[in-house]
This record gives structure tokens, C-alpha cells and sequence, in this order.
């Protein structure tokens, strides 16, 4: 099957999206079908190789023949839409509910005038779909089992160390990286022994004593991973959030929330993978206490996680289930 990725206008770039569209691509091929990344620009992602065609072109008239073609982000949704039927059959695969692109009504308006068929990633936006009537498969894009693993360097001293990104400015308010400064200094006002490690790719962390790292390799993040004691997911606008999926494959507990689209809710099941508090700060910081102050609890929920994640497939399983929707072949 020949399946074009339609980033024209939008591009690719160091971040978890692109990430995920290329590492998916790049599966794709793997498995026998011919993948092409078509573009307007040069590639600006660097995080790992990209391994399938690149194609720049300067009108949408010189897109190529297909058997289908999909849209990765809001801002590919009309043009996808609009290509020739020579393109093939036209898919989103919806990875983000984007707000920090447009107002919702025009979000869910274009979604609705897609002229094709939507996957999503996840639990929550395929629920957040059919609040506005709509339908979709969902298609994870899988884990990488290799690159995140236990090390048995976790609980080697007597702090206990709460790990999450570092995300900054008003694009990304709704990571809420507030809510981990708050819970770290509710610790510290419980006498909890405590210190945080955070890793992202902008901004400082407004509290000093954070451990920060800058545009971690796969190496370091995973070293991270198993350092870490709990790993905080404060994000209300996911799809499948992968950092906590990534922390729990090295066994660290994750303390999330109930928010709709947290992120979390494929894998998170409270008291059995890790902990879902209630959407408010108060209640997450309670979550985070109690996992605290309890290492037994932490390493039965840490063991669970990983096999939690474990079971939901790495990226040919869940490839071949992205082709076999393509195909129309599952219902």
C-alpha cells in the first residue's frame, strides 16, 4: 500500500507529535508498504532518523498518487480534504484535541467537514469525538519496549524523587507545570524528604533547586525514568500522553488525573497502574502524598504499570492495526 503523510504547511519539528508521526512512518515501511512525508519545508526534527521519503514541494498540485493520504494536524485538515481523488482515501489521524490552534467551534468544525474518515490515538479523544457526534477508530502508535527499561538504580536514597515535563509559556498552560511546583512544595510542608527532576526542550523551572535537563537523549530520559520515584502527569489536553506511558515502562508509578483528555486514561487504572485523583490540584496533591509515603504501594503499582504498557503493544503491532483500518478492514 502506497500512504502519504500530508504535512504540507505544517512541517515536522523537535516535539512529541512529530515524533510520533515519523517513528510511525518509519514502521510503516518497515513493514512492507511505501510511505511518503510530503512537505512544504525542510524538516526541522532531529530527535532520530527519519527513514521513509521526504518530499518538498511548492504546490499542492504536484501532491503524488496514493492509495490514501493523512491529515497529522488541524492545520492539514483542508488541504487533505481537498486533494484529488488520485490521492487515495483520506484519513486524520487525530493525535491532539488543538486548542492552542484555534477556538473549539472551529476545531470541531473542521473535523466535521472533513471530506474522510478519523482515527485517533486514544481513549479520551475518541470519547471527546462522539461528544460532538462523531465517530473514529483509535490507533496507538505503540512503544518503543527497547528504549525505556527498568535499571535498578530507583529507592538508592532516602528522598523521594517526583519526576515531570517542563513545559512553559501560554501555549502550553494546559501541561500545567504549576501543578508540580505546588505538589513539590505541599511535600516539603509535610516534612517529605523530597527533590524533582524535570526534562523538556523550552523555558527554566521557576524553582531553583530543580534538577532540569535540557533535550535529553533516549539514554539520559530513561536514566531519568528510573530515578524518578513518582512521575506526575498534570496535562488536560492529551491524546495518548507519552511521557507517563514511557516512565511507566521503567516501572516508576504515575499519579494522573480524571481530566477528559489527561492523556492517561488507556493505561492509568487507579490503585492497580498508578493514581488518578480528581481534576483539581488539592486532590492530585493528595494522590502524590499518599504514593509518598508509601514505597510498598509504589512498587506493586510501578511492576503493574510496566506490564500495563507492555500489553497495549509495541510499534508493529499497532501499525498493522493502523493498515488494517486504512485497508477497511476493521469495523
Amino acid at each position: 500500500m502506497k500512504i502519504l503523510i500530508n504535512s504540507w504547511g505544517c512541517g515536522f519539528g523537535n516535539n512529541g507529535g512529530s515524533s510520533s508521526i515519523i517513528k510511525s512512518a518509519n514502521t510503516l515501511q518497515e513493514l512492507g508498504h511505501e510511505v511518503i512525508l510530503v512537505d512544504s519545508g525542510k524538516p526541522k526534527y532531529t530527535w532520530s532518523e527519519i527513514k521513509v521519503p521526504h518530499l518538498i514541494i511548492k504546490d499542492l498540485a504536484e501532491f503524488p498518487t496514493g492509495d490514501v493520504v493523512i491529515a497529522t494536524g488541524s492545520n492539514t485538515f483542508k488541504t487533505t480534504s481537498e486533494l484529488p481523488k488520485k490521492c487515495g482515501n483520506k484519513f486524520i489521524w487525530l493525535r491532539g484535541w488543538e486548542l492552542w490552534n484555534s477556538k473549539e467551534t472551529d476545531f470541531v468544525n473542521s473535523l466535521k467537514n472533513f471530506n474522510g474518515s478519523i482515527i485517533c490515538n486514544s481513549i479520551g479523544l475518541r470519547d471527546k469525538l462522539r461528544e460532538h457526534g462523531m465517530d473514529s477508530w483509535i490507533v496507538r502508535p505503540g512503544y518503543d519496549f527497547d528504549e525505556f527499561r527498568p535499571m535498578d538504580i530507583r529507592g538508592k536514597t532516602e528522598k523521594v524523587v517526583i519526576g515531570a515535563l517542563m513545559n512553559s509559556g501560554t501555549k502550553r498552560a494546559n501541561k500545567r507545570t504549576e501543578w508540580v511546583y505546588e505538589t513539590y512544595i505541599n511535600l516539603l510542608k509535610k516534612n517529605i524528604d523530597v527533590e524533582v527532576f524535570m526534562f523538556g526542550s523550552e523555558g527554566d523551572p521557576t524553582l531553583k533547586d530543580i534538577k532540569f535537563f535540557r533535550h535529553p537523549d533516549i539514554e539520559t530520559k530513561n536514566k531519568i525514568y528510573n530515578i524518578c520515584d513518582i512521575w506526575l502527569s498534570t496535562s488536560e489536553l492529551e491524546g495518548l500522553h507519552i511521557a507517563p506511558a514511557e516512565a511507566m515502562l521503567t516501572e516508576c508509578p504515575v499519579v494522573g488525573t480524571n481530566a477528559l483528555l489527561g492523556g492517561t486514561s488507556d493505561y492509568l487504572i487507579d490503585d492497580e497502574t498508578g493514581k488518578v485523583s480528581l481534576n483539581t490540584l488539592e486532590s492530585f496533591s493528595c494522590h502524590v502524598k499518599k504514593l509518598a509515603l508509601d514505597k510498598a504501594l509504589r512498587k506493586r503499582l510501578g511492576k503493574n504499570a510496566r506490564e500495563k504498557i507492555l500489553s497495549l503493544g509495541d510499534r508493529k503491532y499497532n501499525m498493522s492495526i493502523m493498515v488494517d483500518v486504512l485497508k477497511g478492514k476493521r469495523s
